[in-house]
This record gives C-alpha cells, sequence and structure tokens, in this order.
C-alpha cells in the first residue's frame, strides 16, 4: 500500500493535509441524480482532510476481479491491527470521529464493503447464503492481498452481522471480535401480539415498497436527492459538527454513498426479511463461534436494535461480554469508549 503523497497529502508532524478542489468536479449534464465517482472522491477527501493520523490508501483487488477501496491509518504502528468494517449505507468516512483516538497505538485498516462507498458494485447472488458468503469472500480475499496474519475485526450495523460470519468462517485470523449495533442477530419474532404492535400502514407500505431497494426514494428523488438527506436526518450532521462544525461534509459523503448504483444496497434486501430482520439470524450460529476468541458487544442506551441476542450470548459464552453506552450512533464512539485491548 503505497502512502498518500505529491498534491494529494503534505505529511508534517502526522497532519495530513489534503488538497481538496475549490469546487467539486461537475457531472455530466444529463444524470438524473448529481452525483458521480469524483463527487464522492471529492466528499470523502472533505473528510480526510479533517484527520490528524498518517494515513495510506489505495484500492485492493479482490476476488473477481473487484477492488476494494481501503485506508490504513498509522501504517508504521507495531500493534496488533484493528479493523473496521462499517454498516448499511455507509463508508470508510463515517468512522472519522473514532480513527485519531483509535489509532494511536496500533495500525487501523478501514475499507469500503464491496456494493458500497468507492469500491466495486459487482451483481450479487439472490440467494441470502451465497450473497453472505460472497461478502465473506471479499473480505478473506482483502486480507490476503494485505498479508494481514491477525487482526482485532469491529463491525458496526450490517458489518456486525459480517464480520461475526466472517469470524465463523476464519477463526484463526480474528484475535478479538467487537460487535457494535449488530443488525441481523435476533430472530423474527412469530408472536400475534408483536405482529398486532405493527401499524396497519407500515405492513401496507412495506408490501408497497417491497420490490424496492431500500434507499430506492433517494435515488428516484434525483436532483432533490441532497436535500432530502438534509432534511431527514439532520442529527447526524449535529453529531459530526464537532470535527465538521456545521457544513454538509458528512450528509454530502452519505449522499453520495448512496446514490450510485445500488448493489450493496440489493445485497443487503437479499440478506432480510420484512421488516429488517435477518433471512438467517445470526443469533442461531453465533454459538458455534470459536471460544478462545473474545466476543465483545457495544450498544447505545438509544439504540433500535434489540440487545437480547448479546445477553443471550453471553449466557452461552464465558468469553462473552456486554457494554453499554450512552450513544445512540455508536460510529460516534470514542477511543476511551470503544475500548479495544
Amino acid at each position: 500500500m503505497e502512502a498518500v503523497s505529491g498534491n494529494e497529502l503534505i505529511n508534517s508532524n502526522q497532519t495530513n493535509t489534503v488538497a481538496v478542489p475549490e469546487m467539486p468536479p461537475s457531472r455530466s449534464w444529463f444524470s438524473w441524480c448529481p452525483t458521480s465517482d469524483r463527487l464522492l472522491e471529492y466528499a470523502e477527501s472533505r473528510i480526510l482532510k479533517h484527520l490528524k493520523t498518517h494515513y495510506e490508501k489505495k484500492f485492493v483487488p479482490v476476488v473477481k476481479g473487484n477492488n476494494v477501496w481501503t485506508v490504513k491509518f498509522n501504517p508504521s504502528a507495531k500493534n496488533i491491527p484493528l479493523v473496521m468494517v462499517h454498516g448499511f449505507g455507509g463508508g470508510l468516512g463515517l468512522w472519522a470521529l473514532n480513527i485519531d483516538d483509535l489509532a494511536k497505538n496500533r495500525p487501523v485498516y478501514t475499507f469500503d464493503l464491496l456494493g458500497f462507498g468507492r469500491s466495486s458494485r459487482p451483481h450479487f447472488s439472490s440467494e441470502a447464503d451465497m450473497t453472505e458468503q460472497e461478502f465473506v469472500e471479499s473480505i478473506e480475499s482483502w486480507r490476503k492481498e494485505l498479508g494481514l496474519e491477525k487482526f482485532i475485526l469491529l463491525g458496526h450495523s450490517l458489518g456486525g452481522f459480517l464480520s461475526c460470519s466472517y469470524a465463523l468462517k476464519h477463526p484463526d485470523k480474528v484475535k478479538h471480535l467487537i460487535l457494535v449495533d449488530p443488525w441481523g442477530f435476533p430472530e423474527k419474532p412469530t408472536d400475534d401480539e408483536f405482529q398486532a404492535r405493527i401499524p396497519r400502514w407500515v405492513k401496507v407500505l412495506g408490501a408497497v415498497l417491497s420490490p424496492f431497494n431500500p434507499l430506492a426514494g433517494l435515488r428516484a428523488a434525483g436532483p432533490l436527492g441532497p436535500s432530502m438527506v438534509q432534511k431527514f436526518r439532520p442529527d447526524i450532521q449535529r453529531k459530526y459538527e464537532s470535527l465538521f462544525e456545521e457544513d454538509d461534509t458528512i450528509l454530502n459523503y452519505i449522499y453520495h454513498c448512496n446514490a450510485q448504483s445500488p448493489s450493496g444496497e440489493t445485497a443487503f434486501k437479499h440478506l432480510s426479511i420484512p421488516y429488517g430482520w435477518a433471512k438467517f439470524p445470526m443469533v442461531n450460529r453465533v454459538g458455534n463461534l470459536d471460544r478462545r476468541i473474545p466476543i465483545t458487544f457495544i450498544y447505545g442506551a438509544r439504540s433500535w436494535v434489540d440487545n437480547e441476542s448479546a445477553y443471550h450470548v453471553k449466557d452461552i459464552r464465558v468469553l462473552g461480554k456486554c457494554i453499554k453506552i450512552k450513544r445512540h450512533e455508536l460510529s460516534k464512539i470514542g477511543g476511551d469508549e470503544l475500548m479495544v485491548p
């Protein structure tokens, strides 16, 4: 992996200065959605320029001719590496509030999952088990290409589900599994009382939207897409204001991550069933994980993710532990709160 250099990065006293264009590159006039690969690259560069930790970045070739966009922070550190896997609809840029703390004493690898961010957006299988296998296979291919032998694996949301799946398949590579608000663990409730609590309008809306991808509306909105992100998720901007003040840096990045070909989004749809449950819940499999691998679950106090699965795992595994913190968006965990050995 080559260090960022030349007119892209000036490194001085461990501070990155990224040369960001004064104006973002323009898109094609006939494009319905105001996005492009270059605009996504520009949006990411606006995030990375705020980080103090030295980094290297490149596309890593993986299976089936795909490429995984990767940024390695504090590359010269000798401690066991930390690999971070983002969640649905995200990209490596969303770890911006965590990186400087987490990479103080160890190398930290962040990457965009296939189908998300700046990585390749391939066609995934329509079968849930095959889709999951394709994600795991791409992560293992990425690991081999980088020569990583043992690492701490941290996954958030969908990334937590895939990280656990990876650890089940390749336990010899995982030193410690950290699951942050992991999606896809509990089984879908079948009791009538739970079904009765779902409003009728939600069921009707779910039936109408079932043929579409989760974020199809964002792309259908075309030029109104960026304003939709700002309107419906102003809370995200507030969470990152300590780094980006009150500008649109993070919302702009989220828009461009999700306005392009919905490859990973389609894969997620294949992995799930209404209303957001995993087709093959991880809670039924995590008990098979090598007992020598410690698991840490982290949930926000106001998180919408059900944490009962974590307590179930704790009951069946001596080395498992649950941590509860006071934040809803776990991408904002700092180094003192996200405890990594």
